[in-house]
């Protein structure tokens, strides 16, 4: 019995560095105060591209975006996408009455998550229905896609993934079409 008594008076006279209930329980506030830095620090450097700073005129700009695609749907316009290493290539088709055959056209090219990685392409015709535009840097993953004439009476918008192996194909969406 003095062997135990001893053994536990030991354990008391060992200074506090040495006990490990101490090191037990202060493991787990010093692990979470840890953590909460890191992401304070991690907040504060990070600037995010995803937010809006007028939501009003985000608002106001949905109406004048689906004018834009219902004009499209009435032209009956498709395009379709080829991608040449760093060359894109649009044949851009009406089924409507009205033919349009813009000098030029514009598609904007919007990553998912990183705003700064966004990229406008500007596209020459080269003959009728048909555009090719240079692409600077690599596009390679997936994007969503806004083509456009330069006027922005309408527009066709849609999802890709490059590089381009069959093509991509869009065209207008009237979902929301009343």
């Amino acid at each position: 019995m003095s062997d135990t008594a001893n053994t536990h008076s030991d354990e008391a006279n060992r200074p506090w560095y040495r006990q490990p209930w101490f090191w037990f329980l202060v493991l787990f506030p010093a692990m979470s105060i840890t953590y909460c830095i890191i992401a304070i620090t991690v907040a504060l450097n990070t600037q995010s591209s995803m937010v809006v700073d007028d939501y009003s005129k985000e608002g106001l700009g949905i109406n004048q975006s689906m004018a834009r695609d219902v004009m499209a749907a009435d032209l009956g316009l498709e395009a379709r996408i080829r991608q040449s290493q760093r060359q894109l290539e649009i044949t851009l088709e009406s089924n409507g009455t009205k033919t349009i055959a813009p000098e030029h056209l514009v598609l904007q090219l919007f990553h998912p998550t990183l705003g700064e990685e966004d990229r406008v392409i500007q596209l020459r015709s080269v003959s009728p229905g048909l555009y090719r535009g240079q692409v600077a840097g690599d596009i390679d993953g997936r994007w969503y896609l806004d083509l456009s004439a330069p006027s922005a009476d309408w527009r066709i918008k849609g999802e890709g993934r490059f590089p381009v192996e069959s093509g991509i194909t869009l065209r207008p969406d009237v979902s929301d079409r009343g």
